[in-house]
C-alpha cells in the first residue's frame, strides 16, 4: 500500500534544526517579555506597598512602563531577525 501513495519525502535534519531554532528564539522573547513585565509589575507593588499608597499608581505605572519596554524588545528583536 505504501508504494501507492506518493513519496512526499522527510524533512531534511538542516529544516529541522532551522525551525527548532526558530522555536527557541521566539519562545526566549516570549519568556524574556514575561520576566520583564512581571519585575517591572513586582517593584511597582513593592513600592505601592513600601509608601503604603492607597491607590496603586507605582504598580500601574512601573507595569506599563515594563509592557512598554518588552513590546519595544519584541519588535526590535523581530524586525532585526535576531
Amino acid at each position: 500500500m505504501s508504494s501507492l501513495l506518493p513519496d512526499s519525502g522527510s524533512p531534511k535534519p538542516d529544516a529541522d534544526s532551522d525551525r527548532l531554532r526558530t522555536v527557541a528564539r521566539y519562545s526566549g522573547i516570549g519568556a524574556q517579555m514575561a520576566a520583564t513585565i512581571g519585575l517591572s509589575t513586582w517593584a511597582g507593588y513593592w513600592l505601592d506597598q513600601h509608601f503604603q499608597s492607597k491607590t496603586p499608581w507605582f504598580t500601574l505605572g512601573l507595569m506599563l512602563l515594563g509592557l512598554f519596554a518588552a513590546l519595544y524588545n519584541v519588535i526590535r528583536a523581530v524586525s532585526k531577525g535576531e
